[in-house]
């Protein structure tokens, strides 16, 4: 995806975690951070505390959705994602992606990557890899103090 880009829809029929997340009204206009990740993922782990504050910090303004991207047989195996999304406090909504239909609509290979939507659904900013997620937390700041 390209910076600018619509937030492409998922509307096909899937496997959801912890519930799940419509592109509806209700979504308000919070700023959407799309999550790839993958339980055999060593950085995404890592990442998953700080990405949890961010969840927690931004409540009222970021909706993060979280994506499973399988990277081998053993990341098909759904109820070692549920442990391993309960083992790191994942309470987001999880779209299980085993058949790539969100992973292709982003022209996505990477985990774990940040998509950063803004209110109008539009890319604002993309990261894919490592577990350093300041210059993320800058660009959320940014792009709600922008659209306040």
């Amino acid at each position: 995806m390209k910076i600018g880009e619509q937030l492409p829809n998922w509307n096909t029929p899937t496997i959801w975690i912890n519930g799940e997340t419509k592109l509806t009204n209700e979504i308000g206009d919070k700023l959407i951070l799309m999550h790839f990740w993958s339980v055999s993922c060593y950085f995404c782990k890592r990442a998953m505390p700080e990405l949890n504050q961010y969840r927690e910090l931004y409540q009222d303004n970021l909706l993060i959705i979280s994506v499973h991207f399988p990277r081998t047989e053993r990341d098909l195996d759904i109820d070692l994602i549920k442990k391993t999304a309960k083992t790191y406090s994942m309470t987001q909504s999880i779209y299980v992606d085993h058949d790539f239909q969100l992973a292709k609509a982003f022209s996505n290979e990477y985990v774990p990557s940040y998509y950063l939507f803004d209110r109008e659904r539009k890319l604002r900013y993309y990261q894919a890899g490592g577990t350093n997620l300041k210059m993320l937390n800058t660009r959320i700041n940014r792009v709600i103090n922008n659209q306040q």
